[in-house]
């Protein structure tokens, strides 16, 4: 029976080496990165295994890669290995939910036995997760897509529905809405969800390097390709490839990307041998892409070959009655990440969380909630000044009673007395809104 999985990330390839191997006789099942993006590929909610990284990396350092664990599971592990002059960053990396970190030089039993440590608390959590799920009857796709309204509620089955055909999908989102977190949900709950989730954000690669990144290369293809490299591509055999942003692929690469996707292989620079690749797509734009075609920026038969399936991610104007409750969970879930008190909420933050706009949507909303925590909170942004009176009243209204409810953890006596109502008029227009009590009484898992 081999032991808990560690993967371990260090850009120095003796110490790799060494470490890994150690912690192979040890008994763990390592697997070693030099890549940061490498090893947060493999994460997941449902991994089930420890994060070893060293603090002091050229292009990711340790506290960068701990967001970004933390992003796809805040309760995934993640043991930061530090020399002398990085400990008060080392601390800095405990308040922001890092799991411990160890010193160098250190002894292989003080890793080996914070690893043990992290790792079974990491199998309880995610025994505790599925006991959760099965004993409440939860959805187990609502801690990675996030919304009780109805709205979400048919869009989480959508998204299920989509997982389960294999076929590659267009997700088509404004910003911030939350694209990656529903490519990774379709993956987790699809076949392939033993396999890698390879994310591939185009927008921030030079153009004059995504080619290099996506196909890799061999030695020799062009001056200074010293040693072959494997393409961000070949990665992800077997699992998911999430190409964000498709939109802003050049047109040279876009030819390539449509064969790719024809042909399931690809051909890394200076090499006359193809490579087959076992891959799902998902590509997501926040750009109308008929209208790219139509200016001539796009290619219409690639455009027709990534949307077997198109998924539209729903902005939070269309659910405000989720804003309160996400705000709330976003103020739990920084608070536990910072190593801060959780605080209560009080109701006239979250009627004013209610009736503002949020073009920012769930990022935007995220990133009050933890300034909020912080202390450093801000006016927030404008309301949307073009939208019509009986509009505006409209969402005020269902604005209000949705925080109210949500500040009161769906205790309806509470709610029509704080809006001084009656509980008539409270049930009118609960059912006028369509709003549901069950849906903002707190639970463990908000």
């Amino acid at each position: 029976m081999t032991g808990p999985r560690v993967l371990l990330l260090d850009d120095d390839a003796d110490i790799r080496e060494a470490l890994g191997q150690s912690l192979e006789l040890a008994g763990f099942e390592v697997e070693t990165f030099a890549q940061p993006q490498r090893a947060l590929d493999t994460l997941s909610r449902r991994f089930p295994g420890v994060l070893v990284s060293d603090i002091r990396m050229p292009k990711m350092n340790g506290l960068e890669v701990l967001a970004a664990a933390v992003e796809i599971d805040p309760d995934q592990p993640v043991i930061l290995i530090t020399g002398h002059g990085d400990v008060p960053l080392a601390v800095q990396a405990l308040r922001q939910g890092a799991y411990d970190f160890i010193e160098k030089p250190f002894p292989n039993d003080r890793l080996f036995q914070s690893i043990q440590r992290a790792a079974d608390k990491r199998r309880l959590t995610l025994e505790n997760r599925e006991l959760r799920g099965e004993w409440s009857g939860a959805d187990p796709l609502e801690a990675m897509i996030l919304g009780w309204s109805e709205a979400m509620v048919a869009f989480r089955r959508r998204v299920l529905a989509v997982a389960e055909t294999g076929l590659d999908v267009l997700l088509v989102g404004e910003t911030g809405t939350g694209k990656e977190r529903v490519a990774r949900a379709i993956h987790e709950r699809s076949a392939r969800a033993q396999g890698p989730f390879v994310t591939i954000h185009l927008a921030a690669l030079p153009a004059e390097m995504i080619e290099e990144e996506l196909f890799g290369h061999v030695a020799g293809a062009f001056p200074g390709a010293m040693k072959t490299r494997i393409g961000r591509l070949e990665h992800g055999r077997g699992g998911t490839v999430f190409l964000d942003e498709i939109g802003s692929l050049p047109p040279s690469l876009q030819v390539k990307l449509l064969r790719l996707l024809e042909d399931r292989a690809i051909q890394p620079l200076g090499s006359s041998d193809r490579v087959e690749l076992d891959v799902r797509f998902i590509a997501s734009t926040r750009e109308d892409l008929a209208g790219l075609v139509r200016e001539g920026r796009f290619r219409d038969d690639l455009l027709y070959r990534l949307n077997p399936v198109t998924v539209r991610l729903i902005p939070l104007r269309d659910r405000v009655e989720d804003v309160p409750r996400l705000y709330q969970h976003f103020v739990g879930e920084a608070a536990r990440r910072l190593g801060r008190d959780q605080v209560v909420v009080p109701p006239e933050r979250l009627m004013d969380v209610a009736q503002t706009d949020w073009p920012g949507n769930l990022r935007e909303l995220k990133n009050a909630a933890e300034r909020f925590l912080l202390g450093i909170d801000s006016d927030g942004p404008a309301r949307d000044a073009t939208e019509s009176l009986p509009d505006q009243v409209e969402r005020f209204e269902k604005g209000i009673i949705s925080a109210a409810l949500a500040a009161h953890a769906g205790n309806l006596k509470a709610t029509y007395e704080a809006l001084g109502i009656s509980r008539k008029t409270l049930y009118e227009k609960m059912q006028k809104h369509r709003l549901r009590r069950e849906d903002y009484v707190q639970d463990e898992d908000v």
